[in-house]
């Protein structure tokens, strides 16, 4: 019987070659979802991120230079407008936890919206506290 062992089978051989070929296949297309999800999420992340530093730095100098609310939205916009493309007004975004002035401090709350893929989305929700003592010097 020994003499046997060592002989392959073609069968077993074809076998083997097929689950390779099934397995390169799901990591591609797994590797396409995790892309897809990516291009999704991080561009969103990012975008808050530049969000929550341009109001943080606004309000910083709002409450240094003794700015009502109003003149902080107005000043806001404005600043929106020259940096990024914002297509809500951040009246829409933006609550007061404190509207006194010279300290003034903010809530947000939204929410990003992507197409996956057909009528699925991957809605991306932000929501925190914002005040002066959030920039980073």
């Amino acid at each position: 019987m020994s003499q046997y062992s060592s002989v392959r089978h073609p069968i077993t051989d074809r076998q083997q070659l097929g689950a390779m070929v099934w397995g390169i296949i799901i990591f591609i297309l797994a590797m396409g979802i995790f892309v897809k999800l990516g291009l999704a999420i991080v561009p969103a992340q990012i975008g808050d991120y530049q969000f929550d530093k341009a109001v943080a730095m606004q309000l910083k100098k709002a409450n240094d230079n003794g700015e009502s609310s109003r003149e902080f939205m107005s000043n806001l916009q404005k600043q929106l407008s020259v940096n990024a493309d914002y297509t809500t007004k951040p009246e829409e975004i933006l609550t007061f936890n404190n509207d006194k002035t010279g300290s003034l401090a903010v809530h947000k709350a939204y929410e990003v919206v992507n197409n996956f893929f057909g009528n699925v989305d991957i809605v991306n929700r932000f929501e925190g506290d914002i005040t002066a003592a959030d920039v980073v010097e």
